[in-house]
């Protein structure tokens, strides 16, 4: 008996162990289907391989989440509906963006949630959605306006559409794998290419045009891609595209200046809406180029390519860095010579900068040459963080400050009107307007003094194309006054 009654103690002793572990397995399970997440919703367009159930979410990198449900929207097969499943610790605010990025080497997808400012409100469900959507026909345009103002009133008052124009940026690829030494990309974004589907950029752009339509004004676009034609048969793709599908609108973005010895490319950015083209020529001296690994560049094709693009009036936006190892005092005067040579652009000037974690940083820490080290927690315009070798860093600010001074003086941009003054008046105003705002980027015009200042130093060319457009509108009008309807009866006599 005593045998038996310890078996069942052992019995029962066990059946409680094993009940209390199910009831602690539960328990565990049950806090985890319990923990609360938040769900957001956002769509894809075309192709959308590798993403499924599961795939993670980052916000800025980090994982916050993954996707909980993937579907065909049965509005549009051509849109990929995705739930997303979110850690609510993570804000997501109204000015977020949700893309699709690959991972490294091994091309694993995953979406990037990025973006999105402390000041904005954080994103809610709207009537009739069931969780927040970032959809690009409810973002608030406004923030991308680039009239000051000032101004706003004065052009609104005359309805022609140009008290907004707002530049939205729009990335079609990431990625370049050029390398070069002053460069951050390639270091922070890797040097695969990822593309997304030409579909789905088309979709985008017709969505703006839309968008311009309903809400008036102008609206044109900035392809942040690092490099938009990398890829250039990737890019003339997209462009034909952009152009069968009827959704061209003014476009800028940053093309090398190599790529742009295609004479098809060329054909194709203008007739898809390119208007300027930004070329990091960085120096007019091949030495210079060679040293940050830039030697692609050929300073001998730089007239060729400006002039290929402003044959079909498309111009550019030239960006030249002083303070390279190479670099003298005069060297301003010598890019400008240059520059004043070709055709007329905006031409843009700064100072060899070595961000961290570039190449150019780590040669010129170990050549002792770094005077700033953490330049970028002692923000300093225009002012050089190391010590460059054939001049001083106030010479290399004096050799800038010549630069931008000269390039948008009041009488350079009157040669630069009148060395394409056989384009429309349309055109040679829009190209005073730019030289005017690219003026700010060095010369601050944060207040009305300033823009009246400004304006009358370039009162010479306000007068002048102002003179030429009220004889033009006068033109027309006294044409359609002198234009004689024949009577019906006089028509009939004479047949």
């Amino acid at each position: 008996m005593e045998t038996r009654a310890n078996y069942v103690i052992v019995g029962t002793f066990v059946l409680i162990c094993i009940i209390g572990l199910f009831i602690a397995v539960l328990w565990v399970a049950g806090s985890q289907f319990r923990e609360e997440y938040t769900y957001y919703r956002t769509y894809f367009t075309g192709a959308v391989t590798g993403l499924g159930k599961g795939t993670v979410v980052r916000y800025n990198g980090i994982d916050i989440g993954h996707a909980y449900d993937v579907a065909i929207d049965d509005a549009d097969p051509k849109r990929v509906i995705v739930t997303l499943q979110i850690d609510p610790k993570a804000k997501i605010h109204v000015d977020s963006i949700a893309t699709l990025e690959s991972q490294g080497l091994t091309g694993a997808i995953y979406v990037e949630i990025e973006g999105g400012t402390a000041t904005s409100s954080l994103l809610q469900a709207q009537p009739g959605q069931p969780y927040p959507v970032i959809p690009w026909d409810t973002l608030d345009l406004d923030q991308f306006n680039l009239v000051p103002k000032l101004f706003r009133p004065l052009l609104e008052r005359h309805g022609t559409g140009w008290g907004t124009f707002r530049v939205i940026p729009i990335e079609s690829g990431r990625g370049c794998p050029y390398g070069c030494e002053f460069c951050t990309v390639t270091g922070f974004f890797g040097d695969s290419i990822r593309f997304r589907s030409n579909e789905s950029v088309v979709d985008e752009l017709l969505l703006l045009k839309r968008r311009a339509r309903k809400d008036g004004g102008q609206v044109a676009v900035f392809f942040i891609d690092d490099n938009f034609a990398i890829n250039k048969n990737r890019t003339k793709s997209l462009l034909r595209d952009i152009i069968a599908a009827d959704a061209q609108l003014p476009w800028v973005a940053q093309i090398s200046a190599n790529l742009l010895r295609d004479e098809e490319l060329v054909d194709l950015i203008a007739q898809s809406g390119g208007k300027w083209i930004f070329i990091g020529m960085e120096s007019i001296d091949p030495a210079n180029l060679a040293d940050v690994n830039k030697n692609f560049n050929k300073p001998d094709e730089y007239a060729g390519v400006l002039g290929r693009l402003a044959a079909r009036n498309v111009y550019a936006i030239t960006s030249f860095i002083f303070g390279m190892d190479n670099d003298s005092l005069g060297v301003a005067e010598r890019t400008l010579a240059q520059v004043e040579s070709w055709p007329p652009g905006l031409p843009i000037f700064g100072q060899l900068t070595p961000f961290p974690a570039t190449p150019l940083y780590d040669r010129l820490q170990k050549a002792g040459r770094l005077v700033r080290p953490k330049h970028w927690l002692d923000f300093a315009p225009f002012e050089m963080a190391h010590a460059p070798l054939k001049m001083t860093i106030r010479e290399a600010r004096q050799e800038v400050d010549l630069a931008w001074s000269r390039s948008y003086s009041a009488e350079r941009n009157a040669a630069a009107l009148k060395a394409i003054e056989e384009h429309g008046i349309e055109f040679r105003v829009s190209h005073f307007i730019a030289r005017l705002f690219f003026r700010g980027i060095y010369f601050p015009q944060m207040n009305k003094r300033a823009w009246i200042k400004l304006l009358a130093q370039n009162r010479g060319t306000m007068f002048g194309l102002a003179k030429e457009a009220f004889n033009l509108w006068r033109g027309v009008k006294k044409t359609k006054r002198d234009v004689v309807t024949v009577p019906e009866d006089k028509i009939s006599k004479a047949a």
